[in-house]
């Protein structure tokens, strides 16, 4: 996600989405499925979600973390974080606009920006977490609305 053109390609997968899109599983529309993507940045970028306590957070960095930011890509119909869970419809064009910003505005800040930052869930990670982290949830979500 820190490659222009794989940006470039993300992005155009998501352009390819329309708002009658259907899920080839899962409960989520795509409205929801795209502010559930948003969910990700705003963890990064917005303070809107409440910082995890200390009992929480320890639990989600022994048995979340390497679901999330490792290699293996995510099951169909996984858990998903309470935070993630997008239940009321959702404009469809301000979802895609918003992750398209995110995604641009992760390109552009860069590997340097992510380089031993700190996720609210997850404690310091690498760039290469990082990237896996935004890389393979939107390919699961893309993937999942067959594009």
């Amino acid at each position: 996600m820190f490659n222009a053109i794989d940006t470039a390609e993300m992005i155009k997968r998501i352009e390819s989405l329309t708002p009658a899109a259907q899920p080839n599983w899962g409960k989520m529309n795509v409205d929801q499925m795209l502010a559930h993507c948003n969910v990700t940045y705003e963890l990064v970028f917005e303070d809107l979600h409440a910082k995890p306590n200390v009992f929480k957070k320890l639990i989600l960095k022994l048995f979340v973390k390497d679901i999330v930011v490792g290699d293996k890509p995510y099951k169909k119909n996984g858990q998903t974080a309470p935070e993630f869970v997008i239940k009321d419809n959702r404009k469809f064009e301000t979802e895609k606009k918003r992750l398209i910003d995110y995604i641009n505005k992760t390109q552009q800040l860069g590997e340097n920006f992510f380089e031993g930052k700190e996720s609210l869930s997850f404690g310091v990670l690498t760039i290469k977490e990082w990237n896996t982290m935004f890389a393979k949830h939107l390919d699961h979500h893309l993937t999942q609305f067959g594009v």
